[in-house]
């Protein structure tokens, strides 16, 4: 229409180099204030959008030789948006232009030729290589600490973004693992056919880092994790490429693939996979229910998990969180459920699951339970805030609020208690750091017959200046408190760098060795992302 503004695409918009997503999408100044007036003890005003110009960028260490030279980009904005993931942490650094060591060298290879004579090169000169796809790591797995290395080359797989071959009859497709999560189902679409692997990243990350971290999806139950998708790996090493082959199904010893799924690039680079594919769902339907007893809540999404349903969503938001989403304003907890098919309705299935939940005391809202993608407000206010509260976390880091999440996994019969015991040390860590009360809320992402995964948000006043530290003191309480209760460091956010603590604490000593000494035969130059996963 004649007078209207054009809507940026994604060939226009900018990717913010220091917070989340688009640099258009986040929140402006007056947005921020009214977010940080919601929690006592923030700042008056703002921290003003960090500029990579007021870093100081130094010169690179090292030149690339000439032969790959031109895959090799050297310029601030460049190095300063490749130094970091995208935690908390990493944006509180940014906010404070302390974004830690920027690398010398940014490489992005189109194929894996050039991979392997980056690499070779790089162990050559002693360079570190740090693989990054979309940057979306909160775990701090994609930049260097420390200074064992004379330079730090950071390996952007997104130029490797082709869907390379489709196999309809077997319904699973061949893709580089530079492909991000949009472009690579746009390049199924036209076959009928979708990964149907939907993490809250999915738009800034890619194939490669889902393999790498062992990425969980969107997906409640069923296939989730990256893992149920694989077929086959091929990973460039400094020993040489691993090309295991594509099959079914092995029962011939160890899995290779199994080595290099959330190896977090420090063992080899995967360049490419044979994944699982699905027809696309043509049949859904959702709805949510309240619960005033949030206990019971828990009860009635073990019952649906143990039960051969198999929901797409299950996702349960105590009372804070559904508050949070706008999901419920009146103190309940909210249960999300959601159904898909590519074959047959699902209706049937969601009123079973319903009437689950309401033998546990959940109440319906107002929804015909038509097969829709969205019958219920509920679960279009929780969809919207699930997308948007990166951006959000991001404005209210720049008021010096800490607002950050972390996961876990633990089997049903540990899960009250550890809900319940994280909500209370960390709420009373926060409190005895900076003399504020935060809020400490908690949702089950994904829900096995066994167990379930907490999924927590933390919203407090930071220590001005000291956020990073704040947090990271927050962090540790809890860590020590999924230690005590048996619940892993890491349900789908990997390890990277922030958690090795937790993570060292949790594995088996001699898997360590094992992890170690395979570390050892395929990165001989201890090139590979150091310090991720082991020393």
């Amino acid at each position: 229409m004649p007078g209207t503004t054009p809507q940026p695409t994604s060939a226009t918009r900018t990717r913010s180099w220091w917070g989340w997503g688009w640099a258009d999408a986040h929140p402006d100044d007056a947005e921020c204030a009214a977010m940080g007036a919601l929690i006592p003890g923030t700042l008056a005003h703002p921290l003003p959008v960090p500029r990579v110009r007021d870093l100081a960028v130094g010169r690179p260490a090292v030149e690339p030789p000439a032969s790959l030279a031109h895959l090799v980009a050297t310029g601030p904005e460049e190095r300063a948006a490749h130094a970091m993931g995208k935690a908390y942490r990493d944006v509180a650094r940014a906010l404070r232009g302390r974004p830690g060591r920027i690398p010398d060298l940014v490489a992005r290879p189109t194929d894996e030729r050039e991979v392997a004579d980056l690499l070779d090169w790089a162990g050559e000169r002693q360079v570190a290589v740090v693989p990054y796809g979309g940057g979306s790591s909160v775990s701090g797995g994609v930049e260097y600490r420390g200074d064992a290395h004379r330079a730090v080359l950071s390996l952007d797989l997104t130029a490797m973004d082709r869907v390379l071959e489709v196999d309809a009859v077997g319904r699973a497709a061949r893709i580089q693992a530079g492909t991000l999560g949009p472009s690579l189902e746009d390049q199924l679409r036209p076959h009928g056919l979708t990964l149907r692997h939907f993490p809250q990243s999915f738009e800034f990350s890619t194939l490669g880092g889902w393999l790498a971290t062992r990425a969980g999806g969107h997906y409640a139950t069923g296939r989730t994790h990256i893992d149920d998708f694989v077929q086959s790996l091929r990973v460039v090493t400094p020993a040489g490429t691993s090309a295991s082959w594509r099959l079914p199904a092995s029962g011939a010893g160890p899995s290779p693939d199994r080595l290099f799924l959330g190896s977090e690039g420090a063992l080899g680079i995967i360049t490419e996979a044979w994944v699982r594919l699905r027809e696309r769902p043509t049949h859904k339907a959702s709805a949510s229910l309240a619960f005033t007893d949030f206990h019971a809540a828990l009860e009635a999404v073990r019952a649906i998990a143990q039960s051969d349903l198999s929901p797409a969503n299950c996702r349960l938001l105590d009372a804070g969180e559904a508050a949070l989403s706008g999901a419920s304003h009146d103190g309940s907890a909210v249960l999300v459920l959601g159904f898909e098919s590519a074959d047959a309705p699902v209706t049937a299935r969601l009123g079973q699951a319903v009437e689950l939940a309401r033998s546990h005391g959940g109440r319906r809202g107002d929804v015909d339970g038509a097969e829709t993608a969205d019958t219920d407000a509920a679960v279009g206010a929780w969809r919207s805030a699930f997308l948007r509260m990166p951006y959000l976390r991001d404005g209210l880091a720049r008021m010096g609020a800490v607002a950050e999440t972390f996961e876990t996994a633990a089997t049903w019969d540990r899960i009250p208690g550890l809900i319940e015991a994280v909500r209370t040390e960390v709420g009373q860590a926060a409190l005895k750091a900076s003399g504020h009360p935060a809020t400490v809320n908690c949702r089950l992402t994904h829900v096995y017959p066994d167990g379930a995964a907490p999924y927590f948000t933390v919203l407090a006043a930071g220590r001005p200046g000291d956020e990073v530290a704040f947090w990271d003191d927050l962090k540790a309480v809890a860590s020590d408190v999924l230690h005590r209760h048996r619940a892993t460091i890491t349900h789908h956010h990997a390890v990277g760098r922030d958690h090795r603590p937790g993570y060292d604490r949790q594995r088996p000593d001699p898997f360590a060795l094992a992890l170690r000494a395979a570390k050892g035969a395929l990165d001989p130059r201890g090139i590979l992302n150091p310090g991720v996963l082991v020393d």
